[in-house]
């Protein structure tokens, strides 16, 4: 069984910055891809970002082009989403989510586990 412990949430002032993580636990832990989606208030989840584990390939919503990246470690079993630029728009709850086989990046139904999120607020 894969677990998914996000951390890092928290709040911010526009125009400001913070990184959120995403550990990984399980007896074998290689998933195809490693995603970041976001569920604000009243609206439904969203894909933010998604990268392969194995490889470069890195995805991105319009919303967040630019401004956040995902990376990965593989010796640790993490993710992270540096976040810049933060805009009020951005506050919501942050999911990291392990896809276990090859689906569309942005589906929120292509990933297998989820992490119980990580709040970030943006203030005005």
């Amino acid at each position: 069984q894969v677990q998914l412990v996000e951390s890092g949430g928290g709040l911010v002032q526009a125009g400001g910055s913070l990184r959120l993580s995403c550990a990984a636990s399980g007896r074998t832990f290689s998933p195809y891809r490693m995603g970041w989606f976001r569920q604000a208030p009243g609206k439904e989840r969203e894909f933010v970002a998604a990268r392969r584990w194995s490889g470069s390939s890195t995805y991105y919503a319009d919303s967040v082009k630019g401004r956040f990246t995902i990376s990965r470690d593989n010796a640790k079993n993490a993710v992270y989403l540096q976040m810049n630029s933060l805009k009020p728009e951005d506050t919501a709850v942050y999911y990291c989510a392990a896809a276990r086989f090859d689906r569309p990046a942005y589906g929120e139904n292509s990933y297998d586990y989820w992490g119980q999120g990580t709040q970030v607020t943006v203030s005005e």
